[in-house]
C-alpha cells in the first residue's frame, strides 16, 4: 500500500508539474506574442522613419551614373608594357624619377598625345597625361635607387584627348 501511495503522489506531482509547465508555456507564448507585436510596431516605425535616408540614397545612385558616365567617354584603352631598365643608367638618386620621365615620354608617344600647341591655333585646352596613384606607388615602391626594370601599365584615352595612365590589372 505504500508503494501505491508513493506512485500516486508521484503521479500527482507530476501531473502538477505538467500543468505548471503548460500554464508557463502559455505565458511565455502571450509573452512572445506581445514581444512580436511590438517589434512588428518598430519594424513599421522604422519602415516610415527610411524614406529620408532613401531620398540621400538616391542622391548618392547620380554620383555612380557620373563615374559610369565618365568611363564611357573613353575613346581608346590599350595595354603597354614599358621598359624602364634604362633608367638604372642613372646614378642611384635620379633612378625613380628617370623611370616616372621614361612612362611620360612612352605614352606621349605611343598615345599619339600632342602635348605642345600648333602654332595659329586658338588656345584651348591642351590634352593631359595624368599618371594614377598606383603606378606612382609601384614605380616609387622600393625607393628612388631601385626603381622596377618593367612595368605594365592600361593607358585610357577620353574624348578630350586627355590620356590616363592606370597600372595593368594583374591576371
Amino acid at each position: 500500500m505504500k508503494e501505491e501511495d508513493k506512485e500516486e503522489s508521484f503521479t500527482s506531482e507530476k501531473a502538477q508539474e505538467e500543468a505548471a509547465d503548460t500554464v508557463k508555456e502559455e505565458e511565455t507564448g502571450a509573452e512572445l506574442e506581445e514581444a512580436l507585436a511590438e517589434e512588428t510596431a518598430e519594424e513599421k516605425a522604422e519602415a516610415e522613419e527610411t524614406p529620408a535616408p532613401a531620398a540621400e540614397e538616391e542622391e548618392a545612385v547620380p554620383s555612380l551614373k557620373k563615374k559610369k558616365e565618365e568611363e564611357e567617354e573613353i575613346v581608346e584603352e590599350r595595354t603597354y608594357t614599358i621598359p624602364l631598365g634604362k633608367a638604372l643608367i642613372r646614378p642611384p638618386k635620379k633612378r625613380a624619377p628617370r623611370a616616372m620621365h621614361m612612362i611620360r615620354a612612352f605614352i606621349t608617344k605611343h598615345m599619339k598625345l600632342n602635348v605642345h600647341a600648333e602654332e595659329g591655333a586658338e588656345e584651348k585646352e591642351l590634352p593631359q597625361l595624368v599618371i594614377s596613384k598606383e603606378v606612382n606607388e609601384k614605380v616609387w615602391g622600393r625607393g628612388i635607387e631601385k626603381p622596377p626594370r618593367k612595368i605594365r601599365v592600361r593607358a585610357a584615352k577620353d574624348k578630350d584627348g586627355n590620356v590616363t595612365v592606370y597600372l595593368a590589372e594583374e591576371s
